[in-house]
C-alpha cells in the first residue's frame, strides 16, 4: 500500500452548505479510530465522500493528517475561521464548516477558549481536569474531550505522602507564604485546606529555588510542586473549582 502524499490545493473544492453535512459526522467517527490506532500514512482501499472536491476521499485526508474540509493539515487548518482548528473541532464535535455550531451567537473558539461548549447553547461549560500520577510524577490537565498538555511533578516523599483522591482547587494566590516551611510558593492553588496545594518551585527568601533538581522524583512535604513555566501556565489556566485526581498509577 503506498504513502499517501496530498498535492497542491484542487481548483475544484466544495462545501456543503447551511446544514452539517453526514461527512462531518463520518469524519470524526474516522479520526477517533486513528486516534486510537495510531498508524500515520494508511490508506483506504474502499472510497467515501470527497467534501473538499480535490480527488482524495476524506477518509484517506483524516488518516494522512490532513483536513477533507479544504487545503491543509488538519491542526493548521480553520475551513470557517471561528478560531479552532479543524482537529478541534473534531475532538470537540463542533462542525468544522458553521462557526457557530450551538447558534447562540458565539464563535466556537471563542467558547471553548472560555471553557464553554460550542456544541450546547444556555452556557453549557466544559469539564477543566487535572490528573496528577504518584508513579510517574506527571500531570496532565484537559478541557472536555481534549488533553491540553503534560508536566513533570515532584509530589510527597515516602514519610510526608501527598494525599490521593479526588479534590477540587479551593483558592489562588500568585506568591503565598508558608510559615512552617519559611519559603514562599509562587503560583499556590490549595486542594485540602491549606496544607496541600499545587504550586512552583518553592522559594527562599533570598529568591533561591528550593528541588529544582528534583522534579520527576517525589520530594515534597506532601504538596504537587510543577517547575517554572509549567506552574504560571497551570495557574492561568485553572480555575477555583477545577477538579484535580490524584492518582498511585
Amino acid at each position: 500500500m503506498g504513502t499517501f502524499v496530498r498535492d497542491a490545493p484542487s481548483d475544484f473544492r466544495r462545501h456543503a452548505g447551511g446544514t452539517r453535512s453526514s461527512a462531518v459526522h463520518a469524519a470524526a467517527g474516522v479520526l477517533f479510530a486513528l486516534v486510537l490506532l495510531a498508524k500515520p500514512q494508511v490508506s483506504f482501499a474502499a472510497p467515501a465522500s470527497d467534501t473538499d472536491g480535490d480527488g482524495y476521499d476524506d477518509m484517506t485526508e483524516l488518516a494522512n493528517g490532513y483536513s477533507p474540509y479544504g487545503p491543509g493539515k488538519l491542526a493548521e487548518t480553520d475551513t470557517d475561521g471561528d478560531g479552532l482548528s479543524d482537529a478541534d473541532e473534531i475532538v470537540f464535535g463542533s462542525d468544522p464548516l458553521r462557526p457557530d455550531t450551538d447558534g447562540d451567537g458565539f464563535p466556537d473558539g471563542l467558547e471553548v477558549l472560555n471553557a464553554f461548549d460550542p456544541t450546547l447553547g444556555g452556557g453549557a461549560r466544559l469539564k477543566k481536569r487535572i490528573v496528577i500520577s504518584l508513579a510517574s510524577q506527571t500531570l496532565d490537565y484537559s478541557i472536555g474531550p481534549k488533553h491540553l498538555g503534560s508536566f513533570k511533578v515532584s509530589t510527597g516523599k515516602a514519610r510526608t505522602p501527598t494525599p490521593v483522591g479526588v479534590f477540587a482547587i479551593r483558592d489562588k494566590k500568585p506568591r503565598a507564604w508558608s510559615a512552617h516551611a519559611k519559603l514562599y510558593m509562587p503560583y499556590w492553588m490549595p486542594f485540602i485546606g491549606t496544607q496541600y496545594g499545587l504550586h512552583e518551585l518553592p522559594e527562599w527568601p533570598d529568591g533561591t529555588k528550593e528541588g529544582q533538581w528534583h522534579l520527576g522524583t517525589p520530594a515534597s512535604g506532601g504538596c504537587v510542586r510543577l517547575g517554572v513555566g509549567p506552574a504560571k501556565t497551570l495557574y492561568e489556566w485553572s480555575e477555583i473549582g477545577t477538579e484535580v485526581e490524584i492518582k498511585k498509577a
